[in-house]
């Protein structure tokens, strides 16, 4: 979080200003209003430190301004002997505190670790309410209207708030990653680092890489029964020693003591999140076929179709052993056109399949940022062919970039 410092006299600015550095805090030094107004938002995630008395607009005009744009915002004064009285008045208009000059530095840091205190609760309150009023990660990212999709949110939501490692099981294509960012995102360390790696892939150098790559946040290890048994050796060292970040362990294989190392295996176990398959659950079909077809309208800019009965009766006459991503592949077909048979006819099989890869390689690359490393690795992936493709549809990773 930041400090915003404001005084007119450098000497006092820069001294200040070293003092919040050594105790790791991040000022942000200026001598006006003027310098400072645009810093001054609703989610500005700091606190703003300034002197009573400067030319121009003082420190009773930087009070006032940042009242009006968030009553909640931490406004310290400093303020000169003669001026104590003003200050205990511009505490009743909303002042959070005020501090002599000179002030030592622990009288200093302590008012303003107390206010950064206070304003980092009122931040998160904030986006603990935005949350509720747009839904969790579970309700927003695990969609469906069936028991089942309902058992699936609880016990995403239980796994989260117990903070411990876990093991996400379901058939190939239900989702296994999805579900472990859905964890992520309801754990306290939803704002730290998701990390999706494949555990085939592993070998213990690159496992020490991921873990610290994933430190204070979520490391996702996908297909865990093809983790090398020397990195499974070396996993349940970083384990036993604190690793540092949370592990969730997928599989789309049924999975006994067997597949992995005893204690490895019964590590993952104590807590399980098991997705069900579309085809227990035929009733959510509908609510994903329209969720998976408006988000491929939306990345292709296209324009939404209208989805008939026929067509939901034709998706839920089927079994869909693919599961979820199935039904991803065939709402991009169905956004694109490729449903009717004419059409089909029409543009040739060698068409078709280069719209959904370039949809598919579109899709990856915005639920990864942009990252080059985890697109592949999501879309299992080599490297170079990956490259290839990206450059076949003049794709950029860098255009995908928060």
């Amino acid at each position: 979080m930041k400090v915003l410092l404001v005084d007119d006299d450098p000497a006092i600015r820069e001294a200040l200003g070293q003092t919040l550095e050594l105790e790791g805090l991040t000022p942000v030094l200026a001598g006006s209003f003027l310098a400072v107004k645009d810093h001054l938002t609703p989610t500005f995630d700091g606190v703003v430190v300034t002197d009573m008395r400067m030319p121009g607009r003082d420190g009773f005009h930087l009070l006032d301004y940042a009242r009006k744009t968030d009553p909640d915002l931490p406004v310290i004064l400093l303020t000169g002997e003669g001026d104590i009285p003003m200050a205990v008045k511009a505490i009743a208009s909303g002042a959070y505190d005020f501090l002599e000059k000179p002030c030592g530095p622990s009288a200093f840091l302590a008012v303003v670790t107390r206010a950064l205190k206070a304003r980092g609760l009122v931040l998160e309150n904030r986006r603990l309410a935005a949350a509720v009023a747009q839904g969790d990660a579970a309700s927003r990212l695990l969609r469906g209207v069936s028991p089942q999709a309902d058992e699936l949110r609880s016990q995403s939501r239980r796994v989260a708030a117990l903070g411990t490692d876990a093991l996400i099981t379901g058939d190939r294509g239900s989702g296994t990653a999805k579900v472990a960012e859905v964890v992520h995102l309801l754990s306290p360390a939803a704002a730290r680092a998701f990390v999706k790696q494949s555990a085939g892939q592993l070998d213990v150098s690159s496992l020490a890489h991921v873990l610290d790559r994933a430190a204070g946040g979520t490391l996702y290890l996908d297909e865990i029964t093809r983790l090398p048994e020397d990195v499974q050796y070396a996993l349940l060292d970083r384990i036993e020693g604190g690793a540092g970040a949370r592990i969730l362990a997928g599989t789309t294989v049924p999975i006994e003591p067997g597949d992995l190392l005893e204690d490895l295996f019964y590590h993952f176990d104590i807590l399980r999140i098991h997705i069900p398959p579309l085809c227990g659950r035929k009733v959510d079909i509908p609510v994903l076929f329209r969720h998976y077809v408006e988000q491929a309208c939306e990345q292709a800019n296209l324009p939404m179709p209208d989805i008939g009965s026929e067509v939901i009766a034709r998706l839920m006459a089927q079994d869909w052993p693919g599961n979820a991503r199935a039904l991803v592949n065939a709402a991009m077909r169905f956004a694109m056109g490729l449903d009717d048979t004419d059409d089909v006819e029409e543009q040739g099989l060698a068409v078709q399949m280069a719209a959904v890869e370039r949809s598919l390689l579109i899709a990856a690359l915005q639920r990864n940022q942009g990252r080059a490393g985890d697109t592949a690795t999501d879309l299992m992936l080599a490297r170079k062919t990956f490259y290839d493709k990206l450059a076949r549809h003049n794709l950029r990773c860098e255009d995908y970039r928060m």
